[in-house]
């Protein structure tokens, strides 16, 4: 009788966004997020992700443009479901494009897309991503209906949004992971691929880490604020760690 599957190692993708901030909030070129792209990669990063958001406060057009040119692994594209972002994605192809919600008002995104209300609108930015050669992923909350809707719209991909357990302490953060766990067993089980990320840290990421269904996280404020005192490639080993110690208590997936 053959072994029971395992799950399957979990990637890290790591958010160079806030490097940028750094660089900007003063101007000129440093510190460059090119380089801590390559230098996450050098330190065992499966892919990068940069949010180019409508209004450049942090990654600009011509960060994408040199991330894709300095990269040898995947470069996911964070993007609002805009003409303007559709038309970048497009004459970029990045690996992967990941359509977020995005608010000019927001310090961070916040919340999930509703891909449920919105799939009117969606459709068409699904359909000419895909079209592209370009993979497409739906950040959403892990509810069942928003998995639902990414597969009505074609999506292979989605992304939970796990700032809600991340901000939660106690019972409320556990019934936030039980959420986490109900929709990643129910997008597996429709045949897509999980990502889950936004507020993931040394301290919180191993009960995500241990959802057998996750095949990614992308994690960027945490890891690049501990690289200001431990340095990036310390900062990525840290959460490899703790990732790799979830996903080794994780159950047998169905």
């Amino acid at each position: 009788m053959p072994a029971p599957l395992l799950p399957a190692p979990l990637r890290l993708g790591v958010n160079i966004d806030h490097v940028a901030t750094i660089r900007n909030a003063r101007g000129g070129v440093h510190p460059d997020p090119v380089r801590a792209a390559r230098d996450a990669a050098k330190a065992g990063a499966d892919g990068i992700t940069a949010h180019l958001r409508e209004d450049r406060r942090h990654i600009t057009d011509d960060d994408i443009e040199r991330l894709m040119a300095a990269l040898d692994i995947p470069l996911n594209l964070e993007m609002a479901a805009t003409p303007e972002m559709l038309a970048i994605a497009v004459r970029h192809k990045p690996h992967a494009a990941c359509i977020v919600p995005e608010k000019r008002e927001e310090r961070t995104t916040e919340g999930g897309l509703d891909a449920a209300g919105q799939a009117n609108s969606l459709m068409r930015y699904v359909q000419d991503l895909t079209n592209a050669g370009v993979r497409v992923s739906l950040f959403i909350e892990p509810a069942r209906a928003q998995v639902d809707a990414a597969v009505r719209l074609g999506a292979p991909v989605v992304e939970l949004h796990t700032g809600s357990y991340a901000e939660a302490e106690g019972a409320a953060q556990e019934a936030e992971l039980a959420k986490l766990m109900d929709a990643a067993a129910h997008a597996h089980t429709a045949g897509l691929e999980v990502h889950a990320g936004h507020g993931l840290t040394h301290a919180n990421v191993e009960a995500v880490a241990a959802i057998p269904q996750l095949a990614e996280l992308n994690i960027g404020h945490f890891i690049i604020g501990e690289a200001v005192f431990v340095g990036l490639p310390a900062a990525m080993a840290e959460m490899r760690a703790r990732m790799e110690a979830g996903r080794a208590a994780a159950p047998t997936p169905a």
